[in-house]
């Protein structure tokens, strides 16, 4: 497999720091526990995508599954990426972004973040043994993508060539805090990486 814990893009110079984190992958692959942890350690904003969701809906992911079908879901899932990309920018905010299993898989979704305004914006994929995401997975009631293992498989295979087109590529089938390590090694971050003294990070003022 292609080594992508290096740039993707072809950069002459030294890469720009990073503003922006954006992280994929599958669902149980950790980006929501991860994310916060960076955040902290960055000292910067966490933004839940799927949170965002749910607050600007009143319901749960899985509701709106249930209720609404996926076709509404990725509507309103591109409506607030659209949200907090804009909200970002305007404020030149910091922010680690944790995406939803399914949104970088959805093109409308990928050229948005390939286009956003904010300067040094890096996606990171979170890769994940599949044998590791079925066992995270099958104790979680809240995957409504998640019917049976057949399934899961096949989605799995079917997001792959969204996920490999990522910035960079993190194991991240071990301890949370050492993803946190691996993504804060990558040298994106300039002098913007330190721990702050309350280990917490910045409040998200949409949440």
């Amino acid at each position: 497999m292609q080594d992508y814990s290096q740039p993707k893009k072809s950069l002459t110079g030294p890469v720009p720091e990073c503003r922006m984190v954006c992280l994929t992958g599958f669902m149980g692959s950790g980006k929501s526990t991860v994310g916060r942890l960076l955040a902290a350690q960055l000292a910067w904003h966490f933004v839940d995508l799927d949170s965002e969701i749910e607050r600007h809906t009143g319901m749960a992911i899985s509701q709106i599954f249930e209720q609404k079908g996926e076709a509404v879901f990725r509507d309103i899932e591109h409506e607030c990426l659209t949200r907090v990309l804009g909200w970002a920018s305007e404020r030149d905010a910091r922010v680690v972004l944790a995406l939803g299993g399914g949104t970088f898989a959805q093109p409308r979704n990928a050229a948005l973040l390939r286009n956003v305004d904010t300067p040094g914006v890096a996606l990171i994929w979170l890769d994940c043994a599949i044998e590791s995401l079925l066992q995270r997975c099958v104790l979680m009631g809240d995957r409504p993508l998640f019917r049976d293992e057949a399934s899961f498989r096949r989605l799995y295979e079917e997001r792959l060539p969204y996920y490999r087109q990522a910035d960079y590529r993190i194991e991240s089938g071990g301890e949370s805090i050492r993803v946190v390590e691996q993504i804060l090694a990558l040298g994106i971050f300039g002098r913007s990486a330190r721990v702050p003294e309350d280990g917490t990070a910045p409040g998200h003022p949409l949440l």
